[in-house]
């Protein structure tokens, strides 16, 4: 991670410079906000800014917007008060670190701010078999395309073909061609002259040199306008650039990395994407599979995400119970590994015990995994009983049924033996009075009669 911290290094921001390369940090310096900002300009770039709060922040902000320079700032100073906290904030400082610094709040800061969690999670066979493909091309020099939909690891598996790769010690450089209006992402890609547009008040180094010698990643290359994509396969093919408002061309020796979540091949069918760009692009392609097709990696990342939840909320470690796994593994998992984050990090929070037990597990869409759950462990225990001789009328009525269908039934049977009683029906079904409630709701908005509270009302067929 690149460092820049803004100010006088005597005393304590000193001692902080330190603290930050001993975690690894590669530190750099600047004494003013105009020292900072022409070494920004000049390509010597940073991953975050950290600013004596002496600096005038506010105005150091307004510039990086103006120039549109995206580094997170952090404000420090020996005045621990709130208010000069608050006002670090309200001037556009992501966090306020006070000094003398402390070893493990300047980890936290480095790590919330830079989001730099790129550990690839690997215990399925299919990701294993992709894993296998991008070892064994790191060490070229080959373009890649990593594609899958949104939320498979796609940028964490960029980052680890960086670090296989010979480039490992250069740059590592990501551009969102999502996030960036159309008008901006030339100039942030090439960079721009002094005055070539409105806002162009000083020279600025685009993301292809400040990736020189190392990687260039371009996230969700199949967003580029298609007037751009002719420029960009002219610096892949000649590996040269030209600033806007440049006179010359500008030689630079990248690696360069490609993500799409969309179908390229329709998108040059469509006339949206450049073939010849595809190609320059696609010299290898990483094919990230969905998580739902790569079981053995929901447990494992479930198992990380636990961990770090826990870590980062000062909770003791908790462990998943195979009821919740089962639930995890059964999910369909839309929203990929994101989504599996964030329900786990759910989970954390919301578990009483030393266990993430299932109630813990508030899934996304709108389910209910314990009552689906309830309803696997009914027709499987019927399942055993039929193959066994045992079951009788029972077994036989679930035969061609839908799991929708025998789930209502449970619920509705077990509402019938509590004589209406929504709490203790939801008890027996192990599952949320809220779940139980909106689940009869859905089923009376389709017609069927619902037992009011302490009344007996199923008919039976």
């Amino acid at each position: 991670m690149r460092l820049l911290i803004i100010g006088s290094l005597s005393g304590e921001l000193g001692t902080a410079s330190k603290m930050a390369m001993d975690r690894g940090a590669r530190v750099s310096t600047a004494d003013s906000i105009e020292t900072a900002l022409n070494a920004l300009r000049a390509g010597r770039g940073a991953d975050m800014l950290m600013v004596d709060i002496a600096q005038p922040i506010e105005t150091l902000i307004q510039q990086l917007e103006t120039e549109h320079i995206h580094i997170p700032v952090v404000a420090c100073g020996i005045d621990a008060s709130a208010d000069s906290a608050a006002a670090a904030i309200r001037a556009g400082a992501k966090e306020y670190l006070p000094l003398p610094p402390d070893p493990d709040l300047i980890a936290a800061i480095l790590e919330a701010v830079t989001h730099e969690d790129h550990q690839l999670i690997c215990a399925d066979p299919a990701t294993e078999a992709v894993l296998k493909l991008a070892d064994q091309v790191a060490p070229s020099d080959a373009s890649i395309m990593i594609t899958g939909e949104s939320g498979t690891g796609k940028e964490i598996m960029a980052h680890y073909v960086h670090r296989q790769s010979k480039r490992a010690n250069g740059p590592f450089i990501s551009v969102n061609c999502a996030a960036i209006p159309d008008n901006l992402l030339e100039s942030e890609l090439f960079g721009h002259e002094k005055g070539a547009f409105t806002g162009a008040v000083a020279r600025r180094i685009g993301k292809f040199e400040e990736a020189n010698r190392g990687t260039l990643l371009l996230d969700e290359i199949s967003e580029m306008d298609i007037r751009l994509q002719a420029k960009l396969l002219r610096a892949l093919q000649e590996r040269e650039i030209d600033r806007v408002g440049g006179a010359k061309p500008i030689k630079v020796d990248i690696r360069v990395i490609a993500t799409s979540n969309r179908d390229i091949a329709k998108a040059v069918r469509d006339g949206n994407f450049r073939e010849d760009l595809l190609y320059r692009l696609n010299v290898v392609n990483l094919s990230m599979p969905p998580l739902r097709e790569r079981p053995a990696d929901i447990i494992a990342l479930a198992e990380h995400f636990a961990a770090k939840y826990a870590r980062s909320n000062g909770l003791p470690l908790k462990v998943i119970g195979a009821q919740s796994k089962q639930i995890l593994t059964g999910h369909h998992w839309q929203g990929n590994v994101r989504e599996l984050e964030n329900t786990i990090h759910r989970a954390v929070l919301l578990s009483t015990g030393d266990e993430i037990e299932p109630a813990a597990i508030v899934l996304p869409d709108g389910s209910t995994p314990q009552a689906a759950s309830a309803t696997s462990n009914l027709l499987e225990k019927v399942t055993l009983a039929q193959s066994a001789g045992l079951a009788g009328d029972s077994g036989a009525k679930l035969v061609g049924r839908t799991v929708a269908d025998v789930e209502q039934d449970l619920i509705l049977d077990t509402l019938d033996h509590c004589l209406g009683n929504r709490t203790h029906a939801a008890n027996i079904l192990g599952i949320s009075i809220r779940t139980l409630r909106n689940k009869l709701n859905s089923y009376r908005q389709a017609g069927v009669d619902i037992p009011a509270p302490n009344e007996s009302g199923r008919v039976h067929a």
